[in-house]
């Protein structure tokens, strides 16, 4: 079979974006800690909501900003969708390199506002089991509890529409079932 590559890069702006979200919450997070609540009523009066809220935003931006600033710097592109497979490079929990053979369905879920590409693979714990580290591995493990894959694909940081990204990516994987079967 002879697919033309696609190469999808990473968002460099939207990464930008997402590391001041980022830096936003770790600052949210220190005014929590600093500030006492004004109202006799707040939940955030408990001591532990509060410093609980306090550290979770803290913990959750400072992940975010060195995950986004070593994004911004790579140079790897986000997404490659070739012949041979699709290799994801677009996320903290990319899940590299997903042979056209491995794929089941591919298919989209949305979670608040974000939707995800979600990859369907016939034996996901090989993908779970071969991430070293031990963060992404339980990211996709609950990404596989949750929504029935390992492997999610955002656009958020890619140069890439949702709607066109799922397309293509269900026409390279028609165009490989129909030269496998």
């Amino acid at each position: 079979m002879s697919i033309q590559s696609i190469i999808i890069p990473i968002s460099k702006g939207n990464l930008i974006k997402l590391l001041i979200f980022a830096v936003i919450f770790i600052i949210a997070g220190f005014f929590f800690l600093t500030n006492d609540p004004s109202s006799q009523r707040s939940l955030m009066n408990i001591t532990f909501i509060r410093y609980s809220v306090a550290f979770s935003a803290i913990i959750m931006g400072a992940v975010g900003m060195i995950f986004f600033i070593i994004k911004i710097f790579d140079k790897k592109p986000g997404l490659v969708i070739d012949s041979k497979g699709i290799t994801d490079n677009a996320s903290g929990v990319s899940a590299g390199f997903i042979p056209w053979e491995d794929i089941r369905h591919i298919y989209t879920t949305q979670v608040m506002s974000e939707k995800f590409v979600l990859i369907g693979v016939s034996d996901s714990e090989k993908y779970i089991n071969r991430q070293r580290k031990f963060l992404k591995k339980k990211a996709m493990s609950f990404n596989y509890k949750t929504y029935g894959s390992p492997i999610s694909i955002t656009s958020n940081g890619l140069k890439a529409d949702h709607d066109k990204l799922i397309t293509t990516l269900n026409e390279m994987w028609g165009k490989f079932k129909g030269t496998s079967e």
